[in-house]
């Protein structure tokens, strides 16, 4: 990853911009965000960042997905803003270059805490018509080492919260989800208090990168499909 990557990460890292409005770099021309909006287009993929709301879960490991789809939003130099539901943050957008478009695609942030996400998550699923199979979630996973990724379809909860609540919520679990690993805490520490704690100044290269590559695994799934993402993704 480059410096000024590197150091643009760190900054949302130690002083996040959360909610509706929060900015990325280089954002995009008047033309480009005006493009027919997302809604109108059925094949609309629905990425949700797991985590909890708000300044004081920012640095938490549970709350990878944010920075995930921060960096998502980087990348299509668009805004999150209030969706109309009130329930989330979104992002509305298409991958591919300038004149070539690919898949649309929605990022989301729900502003629930994790254990009640499914419900903000199934309304935009709604107000996108995005079915079971255009639903990706980006969340952190205790079973995999720190800097690790997989990614998979359907499956458990394997007592993640936020992957439970969703498939109340959505009628099953079905939807893709890109698995950015933590590990398991150190000694005795409670995992509670371990995913609900920062990442150590020393895991923050490590961590600026899994990120990136977290998100570049997002855009090879929702264009190149499932197979080849495993083939070059699960390490």
């Amino acid at each position: 990853m480059k410096a000024t990557r590197l150091r643009w990460f760190l900054g949302r890292l130690v002083s996040p911009v959360r909610g509706a409005g929060a900015t990325a770099p280089a954002p995009r021309t008047r033309n480009e965000r005006e493009e027919d909006p997302v809604v109108d287009d059925a094949g609309a993929w629905l990425v949700v960042g797991l985590g909890n709301p708000g300044p004081g879960y920012a640095g938490h490991r549970h709350n990878v997905g944010y920075l995930v789809t921060d960096e998502l939003a980087r990348r299509l130099g668009s805004r999150w803003r209030s969706h109309k539901s009130g329930r989330a943050d979104v992002v509305e957008g298409r991958l591919g270059a300038p004149g070539s478009p690919g898949p649309r695609i929605v990022l989301a942030r729900p502003r629930s805490y994790m254990n009640e996400l499914g419900g903000p998550v199934k309304a935009l699923a709604g107000f996108y018509k995005t079915d079971l199979d255009h639903v990706v979630a980006i969340h952190d996973e205790l079973d995999i080492d720190f800097g690790t990724l997989r990614v998979k379809r359907g499956g458990g909860d394997n007592g993640h919260n936020g992957l439970r609540s969703m498939r109340s919520s959505l009628g099953g679990g079905d939807f893709y989800r890109v698995r950015a690993g933590i590990g398991r805490p150190p000694g005795r520490q409670d995992v509670a208090d371990f995913v609900l704690s920062d990442y150590a100044k020393r895991e923050r290269d490590e961590l600026a990168l899994q990120v990136d590559t977290a998100a570049d695994a997002v855009e090879c799934l929702l264009t190149d499909g499932l197979e080849r993402t495993q083939q070059r993704f699960n390490s």
